[in-house]
């Protein structure tokens, strides 16, 4: 059989990279500057027609952001129906994702930006949040429902897929607390409970200390409302003692207003880059290290030819670049819900900021050995390259130099973090307040109408942020 393994000559090698090169070596933030700048500032119209512009927006290597933008920015115009198709082709693309024999020896040469962008765990489950939402803004509460379950099976296979050594984000308490407000707003009791009480768990278990984020008030009193309207005496009486809440059922009918508060932006992917020496051979490894950082990478070449065995064993020195992220502070820290004269919080119930780093900071031993075994191919292949011909050795370690960048795609339209209310309001119109708190104050103005028995959803995306540093 033969060989589908793509090979690369030197001559092949310094095509490739040059035309990277040539490609430039600006972050993916700086490169899509003017799209975001207008999707940071509100002109969401003029954001869509950056991306319809785009013409290798749903075919490039780049097709899942370009989908997922597409979705965020329908989903900021009200264009639920158009929003939701885009982020199910952003799943679908997901679901379907192959990496490529090709891509991969090229990205080995070259960087990890010419690889198709794969989305971190937490943007996967961010997707299905927007589809919720869309589905229960047009009214579509089975729908809405089937997206729940969809988040929690998603959220199965993040647990599968890590140890828990490995891996801290492997399942997410706002999803499982979203999909216990949807299946209470359909008036699905039980498994609203269960919801809720597995987003108790995870806040308890692993957002308290991953991310410092306790278990939302809200949240407590959802688990006390559903129990004890569910004929559940024994778990009511555990959680009020374990909350120290007393609960007190509707006297009088009302309707629910579910605010969702997202606030600022989240990181953008930039990068860093750290020296490695090679401490020898051995046994057919050899092994890379950075003392200071205590990081020690070995790499197997007894497998390899002659030439490349040299190479390898010749290396003495390298920089790696990688990806870190840059963190977008919001000018607001914290806000309130005025109605009829009373004040209701809007508490934090997920902080997508603190997520992303997380995530990275947990991935970045894989990154590293990726990095390193990345960078050591391309320092092989110059010196290979070197001993055939001088010129072309020294056009390859030049690219080399130019094209060593980590991969800085990231989802950017994101929110920093997410807050929530429930507003208990009897039947009729009620002209809610948002007082918003932090370097600036601001303050916005809505009109509901309240049905009994009904729940009513409503997302403000509050755009102000502080700029990158």
């Amino acid at each position: 059989m033969r060989n589908s393994t793509p090979r690369f000559t030197p001559h092949i090698i310094v095509g490739i990279l040059l035309s990277i090169t040539l490609w430039g070596c600006a972050s993916y933030y700086q490169q899509n500057l003017v799209l975001q700048q207008n999707i940071t500032s509100g002109n969401f119209e003029k954001a869509d027609k950056i991306l319809s512009a785009d013409k290798k927006g749903e075919e490039g290597k780049n097709r899942v952001l370009y989908f997922m933008n597409k979705g965020t920015v329908n989903f900021m115009m009200n264009n639920h129906e158009v929003s939701n198709a885009y982020f199910e082709k952003a799943d679908l693309y997901i679901e379907d994702f192959k990496r490529s024999a090709a891509n991969e020896a090229l990205a080995l040469i070259s960087n990890s930006m010419v690889r198709p962008y794969k989305p971190e765990d937490f943007e996967a489950v961010m997707i299905h949040y927007y589809k919720s939402l869309n589905y229960l803004f047009l009214n579509q509460y089975d729908e809405a429902i089937v997206e729940a379950k969809r988040v929690n099976i998603l959220l199965h296979q993040i647990n599968d897929k890590y140890s828990k050594s490995k891996n801290k984000y492997s399942d997410d308490a706002f999803a499982h607390n979203l999909m216990g407000i949807i299946y209470d707003a359909s008036g699905d009791k039980n498994n609203a409970f269960i919801a809720y009480r597995n987003a108790l768990e995870l806040y308890e278990s692993k957002y308290t200390e991953l991310f410092k984020l306790a278990a939302p008030q809200q949240l407590k009193k959802d688990i006390l409302r559903t129990s004890y309207e569910l004929g559940f005496g024994e778990e009511h009486r555990s959680y009020k003692e374990k909350f120290n809440m007393s609960y007190e059922p509707d006297s009088t009918e009302t309707g629910d207003l579910v605010f969702l508060w997202m606030n600022g932006f989240g990181p953008v992917k930039d990068e860093w880059s750290i020296n490695f020496t090679n401490t020898g051979y051995n046994n057919g490894w050899i092994t890379l290290v950075n003392e200071q950082e205590g990081f020690s990478f070995p790499i197997y070449i007894g497998n390899k030819s002659k030439d490349q065995q040299n190479a390898y064993k010749n290396l003495s020195f390298l920089r790696v670049a990688f990806p870190k992220y840059k963190e977008r502070k919001p000018l607001l820290f914290q806000a309130t819900l005025t109605v009829d004269n009373s004040v209701h919080k809007l508490e934090l119930a997920e902080n997508i900021n603190a997520i992303a780093f997380r995530s990275l900071k947990d991935r970045m031993a894989r990154e590293m050995a990726y990095g390193i075994a990345r960078l050591a191919t391309k320092k092989a292949m110059e010196s290979i390259a070197n001993n055939q011909d001088q010129n072309i050795g020294t056009i390859v370690s030049i690219v080399n130099a130019m094209t060593e960048k980590a991969d800085t795609r990231n989802w950017q339209s994101l929110p920093y973090a997410i807050h929530y209310s429930r507003v208990k309001l009897p039947e009729g119109n009620h002209q809610v307040t948002l007082n918003a708190k932090g370097k600036t104050n601001t303050q916005e103005q809505f009109n509901f109408e309240i049905k009994n028995n009904k729940t009513t959803f409503f997302c403000y995306h509050e755009l102000n942020s502080q700029p990158i540093k």
